[in-house]
């Protein structure tokens, strides 16, 4: 049978062919049920049970109906459909078989429901024994009545626990389980104790009474524990003085404990000891049948839930460090912000999510934020994350466009030829002028605190998710441009932080405002604010966020930007037209914007063509009587600039005519060894 991935993963290749020992020791046949062929394999003990001829079955379960009879059959059916509509592990129960000479035995069953990664069950394995001679005709007719409350209540406890069980998901989880009143009370156990196996020595995970246990057992030494262990068989100690006699080592460390019996169970999944389990009472001698079988069949359970939760924790253990090794290691100090960063894990094992965040440097006082998601909760998710992260901070650090990184991250992972997508949210910060550009792929909107307290959603026009957008071939992101004043804080979050189960996105998006709007002034204090909320609340999804807060108080001066272009640099030529049109649009100039733009790459041309040296390009909105924006460009030249006529068909000599004509003012003025150009334009005040 093809292996279905993690529902297959603890069964052994060749099942049932070669049943555990543990289940041939104690008379039980094995069966597995393919629920996809309807295949019903069963091995000799389970052919003998059923009394049928391996050649004369067929591998159909409709071929067994002449052995049980039609009531039986209808609660089995509706037993095992009903456990597997509500995603239940396992199930168990008694039934009746009628043998060839027309005889009626009872019989007991524990399936276990294996389950693909979509949840839908696939295969169901399981035990079958004879379970006539520990029913006798009276109990097996006061059970199927409901007259014999004793045996009901002794196969209730291995039905409600394996209940619990089956939510389970760490080694706690299982310890708790049987310690609560449902199960080791109802067991009529004073106290537990359950063992792992791990490199030859058996380690304690749940301890009794002080004094009950000794520290670091090996398997080899002469402790209960120990010998069921190497044996694979139960051992029920049913007097304090065969305890005394058994186990000379152990009794002293118990004799303060009024121990009068004790049961200690192998912990075996796949023939394979994963340690032991004991019960000791001070209120019993000895051990019916009946009892030997109900906690037999509990140790079965508890071995499986104990297995899973192991693989659970591994596969924890894994993702958690996958993803820390995904994720920077950490945030470097930017001058002119403070930054702060936080992840909270949904702890879900293997379903980590695909969250990240980055800071990334760039020349000229930028700096990158970013903030996504990548679709899924598990390693892969994780994986990819990891390698969108790193283009991300390539395609940044190469000086692209917000919209380019954006687009180009989005054509990445349409190759990586996964089935995932990402959302993401890019914002570069020039922290001079505070001039910020954002570019959304599918993401939740950011939000900015004020300076004087409260907190708003920005609204930032966006494009597909990444990936989505290379296949429908829409990689054109708007950019979005705002101004982040001094003193004022953008975050950047996941879904994560505004959705959870039973709210309405709008009141995710309204708490985190209000809280945001109210915490405290420091991001970091706020950050951890933000985190213990979305711990609180809880939910199954991880939680990314990033605050990034200018620094001082806000210029009378108004805002200001500075950038340097080097000569024979047309990169650097391009990068600050840029920097300059997103700094005037975000500043409110109104419709002269294109002026001072054209203005402005006027200068800077004129330096690089006449000059040798590099042009300092300085713009600042100046907030007196009246508004105005003023133009400066240095250069190392002493000699002033002139104006000439440029004649019909010249294609220079126009450049000084457009600062004239499209500034309210400018002039030069001599600087060190060079000189500066400014020139000034009124602009309308903002609302």
């Amino acid at each position: 049978m093809a292996d279905r991935g993690a529902s297959a993963r603890s069964l052994p290749k060749d099942w049932p062919a070669h049943p555990d020992p543990f289940l041939a020791l104690n008379r039980m046949g094995s069966f597995d049920w393919d629920l996809d062929t309807g295949q019903f394999h069963m091995d000799a003990q389970a052919h003998m049970i059923f009394d049928v001829s391996p050649d004369d079955y067929d591998g159909r379960p409709e071929s067994l109906v002449t052995r049980v009879p039609s009531d039986e059959a209808r609660r089995l059916d509706l037993l095992v459909a009903q456990s597997i509509k509500d995603g239940s592990e396992n199930y168990g129960a008694y039934f009746r078989v009628r043998r060839r000479d027309g005889t009626l035995r009872w019989t007991h069953t524990q399936g276990y429901i294996r389950r693909d990664h979509k949840g839908r069950a696939r295969r169901i394995i399981g035990i079958i024994r004879d379970a006539t001679q520990e029913l006798s005709d009276s109990r097996a007719h006061a059970e199927q009545v409901g007259q014999d409350e004793a045996l009901r209540r002794q196969t209730n406890v291995v039905e409600s626990t394996t209940a619990a069980l089956a939510d389970a998901r760490t080694v706690r989880d299982v310890i708790d389980v049987l310690k609560n009143s449902h199960g080791l009370i109802h067991l009529g156990a004073a106290s537990l104790v359950v063992g792992l196996v791990e490199a030859g020595r058996i380690r304690l995970v749940a301890e009794g009474p002080e004094g009950s246990f000794v520290p670091g057992t090996r398997v080899e030494e002469p402790y209960p524990m120990s010998e069921v262990v190497r044996t694979l068989s139960p051992r029920f100690i049913e007097s304090s003085e065969e305890f005394a006699e058994q186990y000379p080592v152990l009794w002293p460390h118990l004799t303060d404990l009024s121990v009068t019996s004790a049961a200690y169970l192998p912990l075996v999944v796949q023939g394979r000891p994963i340690g032991a389990m004991g019960l000791l009472y001070d209120d019993r001698h000895g051990f019916t049948a009946e009892e030997r079988n109900v906690l037999v069949a509990l140790g079965g359970c508890i071995a499986q839930s104990l297995q899973r939760a192991m693989f659970y924790e591994q596969d924890k253990d894994l993702a958690q460090g996958l993803q820390q090794a995904m994720l920077p290691r950490s945030i470097p100090s930017v001058t002119g912000a403070d930054i702060a960063v936080r992840y909270r894990s949904a702890a879900l094992g293997r379903d980590i999510g695909g969250d990240w965040y980055d800071l990334i440097p760039l020349p000229g006082g930028r700096v990158g934020a970013v903030i996504g998601d990548v679709q899924g909760h598990d390693t892969h998710a994780a994986a990819v994350m990891g390698q969108l992260r790193i283009v991300l901070r390539a395609y940044a650090a190469e000086g692209h466009t917000p919209a380019t990184v954006m687009a180009r991250a989005s054509v990445f992972l349409k190759e990586l030829d996964t089935d995932r997508f990402a959302t993401c949210l890019y914002a570069e910060a020039d922290l001079s002028t505070g001039v910020v550009q954002l570019v959304r792929a599918g993401h939740p909107d950011p939000f900015l605190r004020l300076a004087d307290g409260g907190c708003r959603r920005l609204p930032v026009e966006g494009g597909l998710p990444l990936g989505l957008s290379a296949d429908f071939d829409s990689l054109e992101y708007p950019v979005t441009t705002v101004e982040l004043d001094a003193g004022q804080t953008l975050l950047l979050c996941t879904d994560g932080m505004i959705e959870h189960p039973g709210s309405d996105l709008d009141d995710g998006i309204e708490a985190v405002r209000t809280l945001v709007g109210s915490g405290p002034l420091d991001v970091r204090d706020l950050a951890d604010e933000l985190i213990d909320a979305a711990e609180a609340r809880g939910g199954d999804d991880d939680v990314a966020v990033l605050l990034l807060q200018r620094r001082g108080r806000a210029a009378r001066s108004g805002s200001r930007l500075q950038q340097q272009v080097g000569p024979a640099d047309p990169e650097a030529l391009t990068e600050a037209r840029r920097t300059i049109r997103a700094a005037v649009r975000a500043w409110g100039v109104g419709e002269r914007s294109y002026e001072i733009e054209l203005v402005a790459d006027e200068l800077i041309t004129n330096v690089l063509m006449h000059t040798e040296g590099p042009a300092i390009v300085t713009l600042r909105v100046l907030a007196g009587h009246d508004r105005r924006l003023r133009i400066e460009v240095e250069d190392t030249s002493s000699a002033l600039p002139r104006r000439r006529e440029a004649g019909v068909s010249g294609v220079s000599g126009r450049g000084l005519l457009l600062v004239d004509r499209l500034t309210d003012v400018w002039g030069v003025e001599a600087r060190g060894g060079g000189k500066v150009v400014w020139c000034e334009f009124m602009v309308p005040r903002r609302g």
